[in-house]
């Protein structure tokens, strides 16, 4: 199985830049404290990426090129076993959402707090995992809608950990006009 860990889909990456006053602590590092995780300069690194990237999903590997190509200004080398454990943690204290797509490879993507369902299109192509959005936007919030209601009614019969993913399946605009020109171009 090859993975594609195509660059040309990575967002260029800026650390993020917040004051941290004593009366204001670190937000990342508040995160981290809150879901009772040590606040290490790899988990630091880590969520802060998922926070500068919040509608882009990541395979491990993908995730592993990315942050290795970033080199953080302090020196710090991420190994993929490591970060394997970190981003297993994140999602386990919902700060992650942790998806399997079509090919059963795992994607990573920020979870927002209020956010209990995140609809997103999968390409079977270029395998771009979108969040919903634009012209889309307005299923998408009747969807999360929707989650939210049988996520609440489950909860309510005892169910705990509960997360739903909602996800359209195809083939991207730009695959698809892709293949048109490639087509043509064999014609």
């Amino acid at each position: 199985m090859q993975l594609n860990c195509d660059k040309s889909h990575f967002k260029v990456y800026t650390p993020m830049v917040i004051s941290a006053t004593p009366a204001q602590p670190d937000p990342i590092d508040a995160l981290l404290s809150a879901h009772g995780l040590r606040r290490t300069a790899t988990a630091r690194v880590v969520l802060g990426w998922f926070l500068a990237h919040p509608d882009t999903s990541y395979t491990h590997a993908q995730l592993l090129a990315a942050l290795q190509g970033a080199e953080p200004a302090d020196g710090l080398t991420m190994d993929r076993v490591t970060l394997y454990r970190l981003i297993d943690r994140l999602t386990q204290v919902s700060l992650l959402l942790c998806r399997v797509d079509a090919n059963r490879v795992r994607r990573y993507q920020s979870m927002p707090e209020s956010v209990k369902a995140m609809p997103h299109f999968e390409c079977q192509t270029c395998h771009r995992d979108s969040p919903l959005t634009g012209e889309l936007q307005g299923n998408a919030l009747d969807l999360e809608a929707a989650a939210r209601n049988a996520l609440q009614t489950l909860k309510s019969l005892g169910y705990e950990g509960l997360s739903l993913d909602l996800a359209v399946r195809g083939v991207c605009a730009d695959c698809v006009a892709t293949a048109a020109a490639q087509a043509r171009a064999d014609a």
